[in-house]
């Protein structure tokens, strides 16, 4: 069973920052793309970051310039620094990646359970 496994969440105030942190787990062969999501209250689930094997990295416009998502292959890890938090950042987190288990042709798509961000003004 592939699991990730969110961590980093919690209460800052506008213009902190915190750094979420999402691993996999279990038996893979090999992980493709990894990703943040976030979903507001009230609101559809958005794309926040990408980055791809090879370290290619894709942006939302509202957190271009302030998130940072890098990845450690090795740690089978993905991370994303947020700074200069905004309240309209506050949203459940989710990660995401394309998982190819051990034993198994196919990649398929994993999500996390979720961290809580809140941003206070």
């Amino acid at each position: 069973q592939v699991q990730l496994v969110e961590s980093g969440g919690g209460l800052v105030q506008a213009g902190g920052s915190l750094r979420l942190s999402c691993a996999a787990s279990g038996i893979i062969f090999s992980i493709n793309g990894m990703g943040w999501y976030r979903q507001a209250p009230g609101k559809q689930r958005e794309l926040v970051a990408t980055i791809t094997t090879s370290g290619s990295t894709n942006y939302a416009g509202s957190v271009k310039g302030r998130f940072t998502i890098s990845r450690d292959n090795a740690k089978r890890t993905v991370y994303l620094q947020m700074n200069s938090l905004r309240p309209e950042d506050t949203a459940v987190y989710y990660c995401n990646a394309g998982v190819r288990a051990l034993g198994d042709n196919r990649y398929l798509e994993v999500w996390g359970q979720g961290t809580l961000v809140t941003v206070s003004s």
